[in-house]
């Protein structure tokens, strides 16, 4: 049996240098700074997937909450935006809508390293662990695997975990642009193969992220699938002139290769520990990008995880509580993640309405009840329920029913 408490000699493996790893070994190391706290990081500083991520208000209050100083840092090298633009066709219109924040991926993980070091835990770039048995791990008391979707600790224990991976239908690619978005933007462009859609939104003072979207057929019939990067991003260009305003879009410096078109794997897993080994954000779960979630799940999962341990003296329990709980936290982003994943696969369902009508729909796409129903007699519905409760209700009450009701048929 292990045990896990404060005062006591504690070693703790953790295993990928992203964002809930780093998070993890501060909390930790604030909760008892004498515990031996290693973070391996296979990539090298400073090189990172992704250009910005994003988040909202609530997530800087836990951040204050398990760490002020990483906090104010994150806060500090964030931008922030309200409103929402979206240009369908050549048409624009604007949703007003709450604070979001953004931040460098880059940036992100620079001051968490920088600040778990300042704590004392060790963080090893370029230091590969390529499975449970690595000389690294053995007399750990605590194995982190926060290794990513593609987590080799959790693939060499994959029938006690269960994981199940479903790939969505579209394409993407995840970009960068020197054009500075100071609202979170969208752009819905029509081309003779079917629509293609970018979602854009600021993480500095010089760059923001673009993550282009399209259907396979789409994306076959403009060539993508066999264009090199240079040749892909001149089209992109080309596509969303009016949004970027000239700016060019950035890949990742391979402009003789192919470009990195992905499809979402959506990552479920049926038990998130098996004895000193835990799962921790993208190796326990992935959540569709277009809801904005992975990295405030991710790191909320460290925060519940650090609460765990120090709620239990009993390894198992701590970290059966941590699994359970944030199971069952998840649900409702996991649920939203799927229809809006859903929504932007049936996108064509939605663009015959007017543009203000259509980008209204946009920001109801986590409803269960809006694939089931006419959109046009959707949008009347959502417009009466905002001045009648009694339909308010009735609308938040037959979404999951009748979501339920036609899964149960399949």
């Amino acid at each position: 049996m292990h045990r896990f408490s404060v005062g006591a000699h504690v070693k703790l493996a953790i295993v990928g240098g992203g964002p809930a790893g780093l998070y993890l070994s501060i909390l930790l190391k604030r909760q008892d700074p004498t515990h031996d706290i290693a973070v391996y990081e296979r990539n090298p500083e400073g090189s990172t997937y992704g250009w910005g991520v994003t988040y909202w208000a609530g997530l800087l209050d836990k951040l204050r909450a398990g760490d002020p100083e990483s906090a104010a840092a994150v806060a500090e090298a964030s931008v922030t935006w309200t409103d929402g633009v979206a240009i369908v066709r050549d048409e624009r219109t604007v949703h007003r809508g709450d604070a979001g924040f953004g931040i460098g991926r880059r940036r992100m993980l620079g001051l968490l390293a920088d600040r778990a070091r300042e704590l004392g835990v060790r963080v090893e770039f370029e230091h590969d662990i390529p499975g449970p048995d690595a000389p690294e791990l053995a007399g750990a008391d605590l194995v982190v695997a926060a290794d990513g979707v593609n987590s080799a600790l959790r693939a060499a224990h994959a029938d006690r975990f269960g994981p199940t991976i479903t790939s969505g239908r579209n394409h993407y690619i995840w970009l960068g642009t020197t054009k500075v978005f100071d609202s979170f933007s969208f752009a819905f462009k029509e081309t003779e193969h079917g629509w293609i859609w970018c979602y854009a939104y600021g993480f500095s003072g010089e760059r923001s992220t673009c993550v282009v979207e399209c259907s396979p057929e789409t994306w076959q019939g403009l060539g993508l699938d066999t264009r090199g990067e240079a040749d892909s991003l001149n089209l992109l260009e080309k596509l969303f002139h009016d949004l970027l305003d000239g700016h060019e879009l950035i890949g990742r410096d391979r402009a003789d290769a192919a470009a990195q078109w992905l499809t979402f794997r959506t990552l479920t897993t049926r038990t998130w520990h098996h004895g000193n080994l835990v799962l921790l954000g993208d190796a326990a779960h992935t959540t569709h990008y277009s809801i904005g979630a992975g990295t405030t799940l991710a790191l909320e999962d460290a925060l519940a995880l650090a609460e765990a341990l120090r709620g239990h003296t009993d390894l198992d329990a701590a970290l059966t509580t941590y699994g359970k709980r944030r199971r069952a936290e998840l649900v409702s982003a996991q649920s939203a993640a799927r229809y809006s994943a859903q929504w932007y696969e049936n996108l064509p369902r939605y663009m015959a309405l007017e543009p203000a009508k259509m980008f209204a729909l946009l920001g109801q796409r986590h409803s269960p009840l809006l694939p089931h129903i006419p959109p046009q007699l959707y949008y009347r519905l959502d417009r009466a329920a905002e001045q009648l409760q009694p339909l308010r209700r009735l609308k938040r009450w037959l979404g999951p029913h009748l979501a339920r009701a036609v899964h149960g048929r399949h």
